[in-house]
């Protein structure tokens, strides 16, 4: 009985200490439940604040001014590609930069938020400020893209309903050395002008690889440099000027002044935003005598002594066509040229005709607006209707008006060989050495841009354009001297004075063109201000600075002026014979 007994009594203690086991265990285990669904409260509060009440936030922010928005995506922003010149320098970029927001609610002292607010942004008013700082909304902006500097003081104020939101500033770094190519962007990072707007698809995608173009920031500063010396120097109120490849139609360099500041565009007003070289039209004068005498050359077949008589003005009703610089006698093709007779060139548009010269300069892309990789292009202004008289004066460069680097392409489809050139602002690498942007129009023959090109240097050498010669580069080129139409007619004291010039003339590379708009005469010019004192000193000095650049010797002996030198039998001939009469 009492081993029964001892027996229940040890198996009793077996079984509590065992449920004090499981007491133990299951303690442990409520424990540990806990603790997970601690866990889990605590994340899913973490994602409500991050899907509602931040993303309540963003709304505010996507609105900018306190009202609802639609909801914005969680995802980092895409930053805006950069923009290069051909080299790899940064032309545009985008820096991270802070924005300062307000929460109206949080405020606790409007008047001296809006005070010390005033003080680090002097731009800011302090009525309007302070008028936002006591609106009902929860998110209103105060100023974009701030300096380190200033966030620093922003943050001293020490006001919690002052709130900083990361955007990305589009800087830059060449500040308006080539603004109105470049272009800018508004402060929400849209395109505006330029590469910045005609690209803003693709700039936006934020892709890995920048926008190349086909400057040269190193001949884009000595092109401006020298295209402003000219402009200040006989007090113009405008200028543009070009650099360009002739062999692939790249735009090397592209000037437009008064220019601007891409980072405060509206500062200069809208002529700083004007881009002249692309979307003003302007009549350029005796520069257009490079395409009337190609016109004659190539499509009646006559030759370099082919004599015009310019020993009167030509009259056409109440029209009266005169020379600048009169030379009172029979002239050659050749000293019609280099003299730029506009009796001669208005002769010679005659004998081409009206239907071959319209369609001549239909060929070389004079008629429609030009093809460019920016949107800032202008219309070319021609006669309508197009009669005989227009003819004429369209063979000196009156009465018809076009874009300076329309003209420039034009020009150099002529030196180039022949076939039509299209001027291109984007860089395609190595390859566009190769494939060129050459269309398969062919303007004039071979033989045609030899003679012209022969009648270039002629210009330097020993007519209108001796100012633009560089020794040893065998620089080749035509004036042109304009005058503006205004509400009475033509006024010969407001003057567009150009330059358009080539170099090396036995096989043209380059193309250099400046232009001033309005400028005056001074001492050192005798008070002339026209093309050959103005604008072909600037290319000379340009030519002069970019050779070594490019690495390009000048040529040491006397046959750089072999070119020329066989067209000049013709000019000797006809001035010999001008004197023995």
């Amino acid at each position: 009985m009492r081993q029964s007994f001892h027996f229940a009594r040890q198996a009793m203690k077996m079984i509590g200490s065992r449920r004090g086991t499981l007491d133990v265990a299951h303690g442990r285990l409520v424990l540990v439940s806990a603790f997970f669904a601690l866990v889990y409260i605590l994340i899913m509060a973490r994602v409500v604040d991050l899907s509602l009440i931040q993303g309540e936030w963003a709304r505010y922010a996507a609105a900018g001014d306190g009202r609802a928005a639609a909801p914005v995506s969680a995802v980092a922003p895409v930053i805006r590609s950069d923009i290069t010149d051909r080299n790899g320098v940064l032309l545009a970029t985008s820096l991270e930069t802070a924005s300062l927001y307000a929460d109206p609610a949080l405020i606790h002292d409007p008047a001296a938020t809006a005070k010390a607010l005033v003080e680090i942004f002097p731009s800011l008013s302090y009525g309007e400020v302070l008028q936002k700082l006591q609106r009902r909304g929860r998110f209103i902006w105060l100023y974009r893209n701030l300096t380190p500097d200033e966030q620093y003081a922003v943050l001293n104020i020490g006001e919690p309903g002052l709130n900083f939101k990361t955007e990305y500033r589009r800087i830059y770094p060449q500040g308006q050395l080539a603004a109105h190519m470049v272009g800018f962007t508004d402060v929400d990072g849209n395109g505006l002008a330029g590469v910045e707007r005609s690209f803003d698809n693709l700039l936006k995608a934020g892709g890995p690889e920048p926008v190349s173009l086909t400057l040269d920031i190193r001949l884009q500063h000595i092109l401006r440099r020298e295209t402003k010396k000219a402009m200040d120097t006989f007090g113009g109120k405008a200028a543009a000027g070009v650099v360009m490849d002739v062999e692939n139609g790249e735009i090397l360099a592209a000037v437009s002044l008064p220019d601007f500041d891409p980072h405060n565009p509206g500062a200069g007003g809208k002529n700083a935003l004007f881009n002249r070289l692309t979307l003003g039209t302007y009549e350029l004068g005796s520069t257009f005598k490079i395409f009337s005498t190609a016109a004659l050359l190539d499509t009646r077949n006559v030759g370099m002594g082919q004599t015009f008589d310019a020993r009167e003005p030509i009259k056409r009703g109440r029209f009266t066509i005169s020379d600048y610089h009169a030379e009172k006698r029979i002239l050659t093709v050749p000293e019609i040229f280099m003299y730029s007779s506009n009796i001669g060139a208005a002769l010679m548009g005659d004998m081409v005709g009206t239907d071959r010269l319209k369609d001549f300069y239909r060929d070389l892309g004079l008629l429609t607006p030009l093809s460019l990789e920016i949107d800032e292009i202008g219309k070319p202004q021609i006669p309508d209707p197009w009669r005989e008289i227009n003819t004429l004066t369209a063979s000196f460069g009156h009465g018809i008006a076009v874009t300076p680097l329309q003209m420039v392409g034009a020009a150099a489809t002529i030196m180039g060989g022949g076939t039509r050139i299209q001027p291109t602002l984007i860089y395609n690498g190595d390859k566009a050495k190769d494939d060129g942007v050459r269309t398969d129009i062919r303007v004039v023959s071979p033989q045609t841009a030899h003679r012209m090109r022969q009648l270039m240097r002629l210009v330097v050498t020993d007519g209108t354009g001796t100012h633009a010669d560089v020794p040893g580069y065998r620089v080749g080129g035509k004036t042109g001297t304009a005058e503006k139409p205004g509400v009475k007619g033509y006024d010969s004291k407001r003057l567009i004075s150009s330059f358009m010039g080539f170099f090396p003339m036995d096989e043209p590379r380059y193309a250099v063109f400046v232009m001033v708009d309005e400028p005056k005469g001074v001492k050192e010019t005798f008070g002339y201000a026209t093309g050959g004192w103005v604008a072909a000193p600037a290319v000379g000095h340009v030519i002069a600075a970019m050779g070594p650049l490019l690495g390009m010797k000048p040529a040491q002996t006397d046959t750089e002026d072999a070119l020329s030198a066989s067209l000049k039998q013709y000019v000797h001939f006809q001035e010999g014979h001008h004197a023995a009469r």
